[in-house]
């Protein structure tokens, strides 16, 4: 029987608001990576540094009071005090070299298109109001995460939103301990995603 490969990268959703990160890289990735952080969690403290930096993230950083620019070579020191680090540079050997000290350090570090090297991986990512579905391809296929992305964009309701209030709310008036409202909420929602349904 053959074996299917499975995505084995555990899923968590984090409150990025809480954590410095640190971004190493001040051009075109470095931007990519900060805009990707800042349209899920713009209240998060960042430093970014980079020997020199493009005018297009200067102009996003200016926007945000909670964002330092350091403009210089990176040191070993620049991690002090960093909880997260992405690495968004183009020069390989530095990559390497600085994911060797966020090992010692025991820091999680996202090496911009280097799978093998990442901690973590930034998601493609849905959001409608309260409802955030993050899509993984296991670092395989950032084009394939990109369609289901749009696929899904198309696909969820608007409404959604409504949805998530509607039954927020429902919770909060259950009275029982969680296994009963499990249940209780099952039972509202179980026709809900079935063909014809009113959403």
């Amino acid at each position: 029987m053959e074996t299917v490969a499975k995505n084995t990268l555990f899923p968590i959703f984090l409150k990025l608001e809480t954590f410095s990160l640190l971004i190493v890289g001040g051009r075109y990735v470095g931007l990519e990576k900060l805009e990707a952080v800042l349209a899920n969690s713009p209240a998060t403290k960042i430093k970014i540094v980079a020997a020199e930096f493009n005018e297009e993230l200067r102009e996003v950083a200016e926007q945000y009071d909670t964002i330092t620019l350091v403009e210089k070579e990176f040191e070993e020191r620049d991690l002090d005090g960093a909880q997260l680090v992405i690495l968004g540079t183009n020069n390989n050997e530095l990559n390497a070299e600085i994911k060797k000290m966020t090992k010692a350090r025991g820091l999680l570090c996202n090496v911009a298109d280097k799978p093998d090297l990442c901690d973590f991986y930034l998601s493609s990512v849905v959001q409608k109001g309260d409802l955030k579905i993050a899509i993984s391809t296991n670092g395989k296929s950032p084009t394939v995460a990109k369609r289901i992305k749009e696929f899904l964009n198309e696909e969820i309701p608007n409404s959604i939103q409504e949805v998530l209030e509607n039954m927020g709310a429902i919770r909060d008036k259950l009275k029982g301990d969680f296994e009963y409202k499990v249940k209780s909420l099952n039972e509202v929602t179980k026709d809900w995603m079935k063909p014809g349904a009113k959403k």
